[in-house]
């Protein structure tokens, strides 16, 4: 097999690395892409758009039960719906393939070659693809490494069988009838109120002393609220020792006692590490930041010439801090003067209701010897959230108090995930509270909610 030699080769197509590719071939960089798998990476296949499409179709036969129940919007009834998890998966199926077949549009029309297979460096500047056909050796001026991450394991409950990760969850064909989540961070609360709605009795499990321990307390009170409306067992400062029985887990209560779990499937979410291994790293001179690789504000590693974007760099492991680095550094390899000076990175997570931060909190801020003005404005004072019975939660601002610029946003509150573009833009752009407090905001719409909080955090709310 005829060796191929290009100006970028990019090693992972999830969203870091095909995005870097995409732009280094809009740039007119002679660009090669490796992927063993498919196109898109975890978040476009196992991760990010499946689970959200098995999310939205879990809240749409759950609010369809409610009203066959005349639980829900007075004026509508039903009969007893039902539910084809098989049938979803194929729908779910679909979307995915519509994507992947879409970057892999996108990077043919920016003239990237794609190489389907798995890579290993020989060196800094050469990688042996195992392909279907044999190897193929690509040699390149410049190195893009972008292998993303992967769930983690625990030792007492290695994947397999009914112990699941996020992957094998996302592919079952029918809900476990009992479904044990270990770890209440974002991945485990997101699939685990999908499945309590479609029927599975979901019992949650966390070492922390409380639920999505990543964010601050007060954005997850009406996530917790919520779980116990839904009859979702949650345990805390507690932990799964691992089989008891076929079917039966042992669990450390925060007590210190045991007690067992009766559990069809587990689904292991307690975090994912980066995938640093399996391509040849050891060849490598690369310095390492703990288990990622160190880079600079440039995404460049230790080594000339080399370098890495997206999970594999280190937090936070989200696929658009992954693209946005991907961008930069197709134009850093073109000669464009580029530095990572991002503001905010938003974050989300798509529980039941959905939080959203960007920035500072007012305990972060404080943390920092900031002094701050901060706004809040509840769900429940807004006309669009109260029309679609959805008013639980807020949206908060925190703003330097002497100039009154803009230092982080949060919200919890259904549909508060489509503020996250708002957010982000008023920290990019330096806004201050003024700012946000002067724009008009469309009636009747979430984004209200933030102008009201900018204004309450000026002292002038009008609406509450």
């Amino acid at each position: 097999m005829k060796d191929i030699s290009c100006a970028v080769l990019v090693v992972g197509a999830g969203p870091g690395g095909y995005v870097t590719a995409i732009r280094a071939g809009q740039l007119g960089l002679d660009t090669v892409i490796v992927e063993p798998r498919r196109l898109g990476g975890t978040c476009l296949n196992v991760g990010c758009i499946p689970s959200k499409a098995l999310i939205h179709a879990a809240d749409e036969f759950f609010h369809v039960c409610e009203m066959a129940q005349g639980r829900r919007t007075p004026g509508i009834s039903l009969s007893a719906p039902s539910f084809d998890l098989a049938a979803c998966q194929a729908w779910k199926a679909g979307i995915v393939n519509r994507l992947t077949n879409g970057v892999s549009e996108l990077l043919k029309r920016a003239r990237v070659k794609i190489v389907e297979g798995s890579a290993r460096f020989r060196d800094g500047k050469t990688v042996e693809v195992a392909t279907a056909t044999g190897i193929q050796v690509i040699r390149a001026r410049d190195v893009v490494i972008a292998t993303g991450s992967e769930a983690v394991a625990l030792p007492s409950l290695p994947f397999g069988g009914r112990v699941l990760s996020s992957t094998e969850a996302l592919a079952l064909d029918a809900p476990p009838q009992r479904l044990v989540v270990v770890g209440a961070g974002y991945i485990g609360l997101e699939l685990g109120t999908a499945f309590r709605k479609l029927g599975s009795e979901v019992t949650v499990v966390e070492a922390a002393e409380r639920i999505l321990p990543q964010y601050e307390a007060e954005l997850t009170r009406p996530v917790a609220a919520r779980l116990r409306e839904l009859g979702v067992a949650v345990h805390l400062g507690a932990k799964v020792r691992g089989w008891a029985g076929e079917r039966m887990l042992t669990m450390e209560t925060a007590g210190g006692a045991d007690e067992r779990l009766p559990a069809d499937a587990v689904l292991v979410t307690v975090g994912r590490r980066p995938a640093t291994e399996g391509w040849g790293r050891e060849e490598l001179v690369l310095a390492m930041n703990g288990p990622f690789i160190a880079v600079d504000e440039q995404c460049r590693t230790s080594m000339r010439g080399v370098y890495a974007v997206g999970d594999v760099t280190g937090e936070p492991m989200l696929a658009h801090r992954a693209m946005a680095q991907g961008e930069m550094v197709a134009g850093i390899i073109a000669g464009e003067k580029r530095s990572w000076d991002k503001v905010a990175v938003p974050a989300v997570c798509f529980t039941d209701p959905e939080i959203v931060t960007a920035g500072l909190s007012a305990a972060r801020a404080r943390a920092a010897g900031i002094e701050t003005k901060t706004g809040r404005f509840p769900l429940t004072a807004n006309g669009r959230a109260l029309s679609t019975e959805s008013a639980d939660g807020f949206v908060a601002v925190v703003a330097r108090a002497d100039n009154h610029l803009i230092l982080g946003m949060q919200a919890v509150g259904a549909g508060v995930s489509e503020l996250s573009a708002a957010f982000g833009l008023a920290l990019e752009m330096g806004a201050r509270l003024e700012d946000v407090g002067a724009t008009i905001h469309a009636h009747p719409t979430l984004g209200e909610c933030l102008q009201e909080a900018a204004l309450r955090a000026l002292g002038h709310a009008v609406h509450i």
